[in-house]
Order: structure tokens, then sequence, then C-alpha cells
């Protein structure tokens, strides 16, 4: 009798350590679940987080073959900054004046400080300071939907600047159309990135308004036929696209004025 309890007694014993040995080893197997599915998760978000940069960080050629946007270094792509000439000194009357290219193209020019009082501000102080006479015209664009030639970088090449940036933009046609003979302060990503460099359109230009426009400054009253004739005529060197890069003419901005 003292034996069959016994049996018994050790084989409760038993039944309660497997037991108890059994939730051990699904307590332990949980954590590894839960451990693994810890990794999977985070491989995914960053798996994610990797793909989305090489997404969003890749230009979409179809857009910068078909409509170039003008845009200004990237050492202007900050928010406004620097010692940005007043808008009062285009005390908000017309300026007129030349902007001579190669010394063969003669272009008439006319302001609106009115419309655009900072960016009109920024030229004719540029223009006083002889900041442009032998800078260089760096890129144009012979699109269908985009002829325009750019000009005013510091080191000739689209980069460097007058050491400010300024904003906000002014005077932006709502439409996205630059007709032939505007002239428009290029730009980087921000609105407040506006610098020395400027476009002139030498054809209808149609812009992505979306983006938010380009100010525009004032238009060419004169000379845009010697503009096409003696440099637009000639093509571009493709650069970012087979319709956007240096023309092969190369064009230097020989004298500036304004009154």
């Amino acid at each position: 009798m003292a034996a069959t309890k016994n049996d018994r007694e050790s084989r409760d014993r038993l039944r309660r350590y497997t037991a108890r040995q059994q939730v051990h080893a699904a307590q332990v197997a949980r954590r590894r679940r839960d451990d693994v599915l810890a990794v999977v998760a985070v491989v995914v978000v960053v798996g994610l987080a990797v793909l989305t940069q090489v997404v969003w960080g890749q230009d979409d050629p179809g857009t910068a073959a078909s409509t170039p946007s003008p845009s200004a270094s990237s050492t202007a792509e900050a928010t406004g900054t620097g010692d940005v000439p007043s808008a009062e000194i285009a005390e908000g009357r017309t300026w007129t004046g030349q902007f001579d290219l190669n010394d063969d193209v003669q272009l008439g020019v006319e302001l609106d400080g009115a419309a655009a009082p900072q960016a009109t501000s920024v030229l004719v102080d540029l223009v006083r300071k002889g900041f442009y006479t032998g800078t260089s015209c760096h890129r144009m664009s012979d699109a269908d939907s985009a002829e325009f030639l750019q000009c005013g970088s510091a080191n000739g090449d689209g980069t460097g600047d007058a050491g400010f940036t300024f904003g906000p933009l002014e005077n932006v046609p709502s439409d996205g159309l630059y007709p032939a003979g505007t002239i428009a302060m290029a730009r980087g990503e921000s609105p407040d990135s506006q610098s020395t460099q400027f476009f002139v359109t030498y054809g209808d230009t149609y812009l992505d308004a979306s983006t938010g426009g380009y100010t525009v400054v004032g238009r060419v009253t004169s000379g845009l036929d010697q503009l096409t004739a003696n440099i637009t005529d000639a093509g571009l060197t493709p650069g970012t696209s087979e319709t956007d890069g240096a023309p092969v003419v190369p064009t230097t901005i020989t004298s500036a004025s304004l009154e």
C-alpha cells in the first residue's frame, strides 16, 4: 500500500516537473519568435527607408528632358541669407538699360520695379557694382516648350553668387507662360534661393507652375533677334539632356547698364 502511494506521488511530481518544463520551453520559444519578428520588422523598416531615399533621390529624366527649369547653383539652395540689397533701391519704378553679350548682341532691357521690387533692386545693385561684367551665360535650353539662356553665376559655370540669397518670389505668371523676351530670376528648390542668376527667354517658354514658378523681373525691349542669330541659333552642347546644356557659342556679358 505504501509502495503504491509512493509511486503515485512520484508520478505526480514527474507530471508537475514535465508541465513546468513544457511551460518554460513554450516561453523560450515565444521569446525567440518575438525576437525574430522584431529583427525582421527593423530590417523591413530600414529597407523601406533606403528604398525611399533611392527613389526620391533620383531625378525624373522625362521631366528634365521635356521641361528644363532654370536653376541656380547648389550654393543657393538655402533660405534667404546674407546682405541682400534693400528692396527700396527699385524705387517702385521702371528701369531701362542694356546688357551686351560678346560685344555683338545688344539687349535693350526694361525692369519692373513696381511688380518685382526686390528682384529689380538686386539687379540694379549688382549692375552698379559691375558684378555682371565678364560673367558667362553658361546654360541654354532649346526644348520645344522651354527656350532660354541663363546667365549671371559668379564662377561662370552655374556656381557661386554674390554672398546672399533672397525671396520671396514676385510677379510669377499663374499659367506658367514666360513669353519670348521675358527676363526672370533663376533659383534652386527654395523660393528664397534666388541670387544673381537670371534667364532670358528667346521663345515662348512654359515652366511648371506647381513648383512655385519664377520671378519675372522684366523684359527685353530690343536685340532679341541678335541673340537668336548670333548665339542661340548655333545650338547647344548637350549637358543634363539633349535639349539642355552650354551654348555652342561661348557667351559673356561684356557690359551692363541700368538707369
